[in-house]
């Protein structure tokens, strides 16, 4: 079944006002630049978005955020977006924190079909607030729901027609474990190649996980904190 669409914006056509969309990335690494951009043009708003973090001011979900198009994120990690700052401080969005291990887990979760785990991280707080704990075996534990999504936004390095993705690198971050756990994923490759092209012991998405999948374009990749050293002198 061939699952390629035109681009970004087909592959958007049915996003709707206040639905719950997983959008992988790592910081900035492996987003999908362009159904991001694509989002941010189509203007709905009210979205539930589940991601490691907010992005930056000016790229990823902080493009989001500065429309005004999030009503709630679920994530692990704040960063450097100080739109999100101010909205999170202001109560502008709802904002449910999760560790990242368990972030990552519960739509593994989601995507297995799993009702529930419980995990000791979070254990004693605000982490566990509203949740069931139990003691297992002496230890305490806290039960995580399951994460599920409308739609998953996911980036790969190569796919087919198929739907099936490889990823390149740590790249790869949320964005695997994402691609299960939707009603709708959505993924954007830099290279779309033929059937029969990946070899099948290197794929790590099987396309029974992808509805549909097209080749970005005019990717900006950019880099978050970028760390350099002193190039060293040059031996006389």
């Amino acid at each position: 079944m061939n699952k390629t669409v035109s681009g970004a914006k087909e592959a958007i056509a049915d996003l709707k006002d206040g639905m719950t969309v997983l959008c992988g990335g790592f910081g900035l690494s492996g987003l999908p630049e362009n159904l991001l951009a694509a989002v941010a043009e189509s203007g709905v708003k009210g979205l539930t978005v589940v991601s490691n973090n907010a992005g930056t001011d000016g790229n990823g979900i902080g493009v989001w955020l500065a429309q005004g198009q999030v009503r709630k994120m679920i994530m692990s990690f704040g960063g450097p977006c100080k739109i999100f700052e101010e909205q999170c401080l202001s109560g502008k969005i709802e904002v449910e924190w999760t560790p990242q291990g368990t972030l990552a887990e519960r739509m593994r979760a989601g995507g297995a079909g799993i009702g529930g785990f419980f995990t000791p991280t979070g254990y004693g707080t605000v982490v566990a607030e509203g949740k069931e704990t139990r003691q297992i075996d002496g230890r305490w534990y806290v039960l995580e729901k399951p994460i599920k999504a409308d739609f998953a936004f996911v980036k790969a390095y190569r796919g087919d027609p198929l739907g099936n993705l490889v990823f390149r690198k740590t790249a790869r971050n949320f964005n695997a474990v994402m691609a299960t756990a939707a009603r709708v994923t959505v993924a954007e490759v830099e290279h779309l190649v033929e059937v029969g092209d990946l070899d099948p012991e290197m794929i790590h998405t099987s396309g029974i996980y992808v509805n549909r999948i097209f080749q970005g374009s005019h990717y900006k990749k950019p880099i978050q904190i970028r760390t350099v050293r002193p190039r060293p002198a040059l031996l006389a």
